[in-house]
């Protein structure tokens, strides 16, 4: 349903090893691998200014500020636009297709995918297929108009770079149609604003029931960065609880829980269980980050585990590890998620702002469950209650100073 109906066999992250994939992929790395993630810094350094003042003013609204502030940073370096309160169309129209994607592609949603034969059905006699024929035509027009608007402002002597921009710069080298590009683009957008948003609602509920953990972090901050300057890109190395509250609050609540579905490409033998080609796995992230051989006391937060050598999970040196390179929560081999790199410094400069400027903590009796998740494709924790508050009169003057 999700690949073939929705999909128009477009999209890359559930397409087969074939030459558009192949193709796909490698205008996916040229956008977003390590050796240019750097250049797109500004931007989140722009965003997360903007973030941490918004949050200061309106901590109510957390999920819908988080939620900007990865639209902020994806619509911006897919498409040049500016995202200024969320609510502009282009951003509510495409986190409906997201929002699509995550309910066609959870386990089980539709028959189809459990019964493949019932794809012979006539049109008339299959719902499931009118359905994502309408939600194929919305998402393509909505994709094609994105890469329209780009072609657009270039026409009228726009500088402002993007990977719509590379690509059309580069149009006949690439091999893509202009559909096929379209989607490279467009799902990129899906990858990165959702899950990012998702595992940083993750962290604030970590920080609430783990304030010894906000408590050094904070100190680590303050030691590296003081309080006269935001921390930037540059202090991160010399953030390692940093650098392992993030990694910890992936493995702890990892995103995409159940692992995005796979289809074997010959006949496998596991724990002695013969799997057939075209068998459809999950690999169930949950159940991998709680591999207690792995990761020891596996269902409380521990982000030592990352900094002390007493632990598996520890490498050195600390300036470089822990990172999230080739992390199991970004998928596995050469389907690994190619925006590993930019998600990571999302990630990163989020936190150490967030602990350079504000304590999170749980209001006076109040429950905070830790366990009351979305369910689906991707999950994040629902609605809950915290309270957040400047760590002193030099943040909100830095940040009005900054924006």
């Amino acid at each position: 349903m999700g690949g073939e109906i929705l999909s128009g066999n477009l999209r890359p992250v559930l397409l087969p090893y074939n030459e558009l994939w192949r193709k796909g992929r490698k205008l996916m790395h040229g956008f977003t691998s390590e050796t240019v993630a750097s250049a797109y810094e500004p931007v989140q350094l722009l965003e997360s200014s903007r973030l941490l003042k918004d949050l200061l003013a309106d901590p109510n609204n957390y999920e819908k500020l988080f939620e900007r502030y990865s639209a902020a940073v994806i619509l911006r370096l897919a498409y040049g636009k500016t995202v200024e309160t969320g609510d502009e169309k282009v951003v509510r129209d495409i986190l409906e297709v997201v929002h699509t994607v995550e309910r066609v592609a959870s386990p089980g949603a539709y028959l189809v995918d459990i019964f493949p034969m019932l794809m012979w059905l006539p049109k008339w006699l299959a719902p499931f297929k009118r359905e994502g024929e309408r939600l194929h035509r919305r998402e393509l027009n909505l994709f094609r108009q994105n890469l329209d608007d780009v072609r657009n402002d270039i026409a009228k002597g726009s500088q402002t770079p993007s990977f719509c921009r590379s690509w059309l710069e580069k149009e006949q080298l690439t091999g893509l149609t202009n559909d096929e590009a379209a989607y490279v683009i467009g799902t990129m957008f899906e990858a990165g604003s959702g899950t990012t948003a998702a595992a940083m609602l993750s962290f604030v509920l970590a920080m609430v029931h783990h304030p010894e953990w906000q408590r050094r972090l904070q100190r680590e901050i303050d030691d590296v960065v003081g309080n006269s300057r935001l921390p930037n890109f540059d202090d991160i190395p010399r953030l390692p609880i940093t650098r392992a509250i993030v990694k910890e609050t992936l493995r702890w609540r990892p995103v995409t829980a159940g692992g995005l579905p796979h289809q074997l490409v010959k006949d496998d033998v596991y724990q002695g269980i013969f799997l057939q080609a075209g068998t459809c796995i999950h690999p169930n992230q949950w159940a991998i980050h709680r591999d207690p051989s792995l990761y020891p006391d596996p269902e409380n937060f521990r982000p030592e585990r990352w900094l002390e050598p007493s632990w598996p999970t520890y490498r050195e040196p600390l300036t470089q590890f822990p990172n999230l390179q080739n992390f199991s929560a970004f998928g596995f081999g050469r389907r690994i998620c190619p925006g590993q790199s930019i998600a990571e410094r999302s990630l990163n400069i989020v936190v150490a702002r967030i602990g350079w400027g504000c304590t999170v903590s749980k209001p006076r009796d109040v429950d905070v469950p830790l366990y009351d998740y979305t369910t689906g494709f991707n999950v994040q924790p629902n609605k809950f209650q915290f309270s957040l508050e400047p760590r002193g009169t030099h943040t909100l003057r830095l940040l009005s100073e900054r924006l």
